[in-house]
């Protein structure tokens, strides 16, 4: 991929996390990049094809970030996800990227939406996998929607003490599966 093409990744993908799937324009991005619009379209052809490639990077990089470790512990595991989320919001104040297009999923195009179902879907294998045991699903789809719901509380309160507060019970209330 070519840098311009990359550049307008990034942009989008701050424009998305900040503001949502309609906060951008690709008249936006090649202001910002000081290109012409028809430009953008010569990399994207159109606006869902950009965001679904922003996604699958996104997801690309999230999940390299909260990779499994040798001799790690479900709690070890929990804290990796819990790390790389509160990295996320701490280091712009901006949401998950798949966190914010997934609230509006209803709203987006299919190529768009499976992306994000394919995010959170392997982030929730990936995490079952490593926490194991009965309910190990179920306890990933918690983590999961904690960590989400506590960047939502962050950001609205602009203070990520919300999500430390949120989020800081994870591991002792999700490593012991219930009978």
């Amino acid at each position: 991929m070519s840098g311009t093409a990359e550049r307008l990744m990034d942009l989008a993908e701050a424009h998305i996390r900040d503001r949502g799937y309609a906060g951008f324009s690709f008249r936006d991005l090649a202001a910002e990049v000081g290109i012409k619009s028809a430009s953008v379209h010569h990399h994207f052809p159109t606006k869902a094809k950009m965001a679904a490639a922003v996604a699958q990077r996104y997801a690309k990089r999230f999940l390299a970030s909260v990779e499994a470790k040798p001799d790690e512990s479900p709690e070890d595991a929990i804290s990796a996800y819990r790390a790389a989320v509160r990295k996320t919001i701490e280091h712009d104040g901006r949401m998950c990227l798949c966190g914010i297009l997934g609230a509006e999923a209803g709203a987006l195009t299919p190529e768009v939406t499976a992306e994000v179902q394919s995010f959170f879907r392997r982030c929730i294998e990936d995490l079952a996998g490593r926490v194991g045991g009965p309910g190990a699903t179920a306890r990933a789809h918690h983590v999961i929607a904690t960590l989400e719901g506590g960047m939502i509380l962050a950001r609205a309160y602009g203070d990520i003490g919300a999500f430390d507060q949120a989020t800081s019970a994870l591991s002792s209330s999700i490593i012991k599966p219930t009978s």
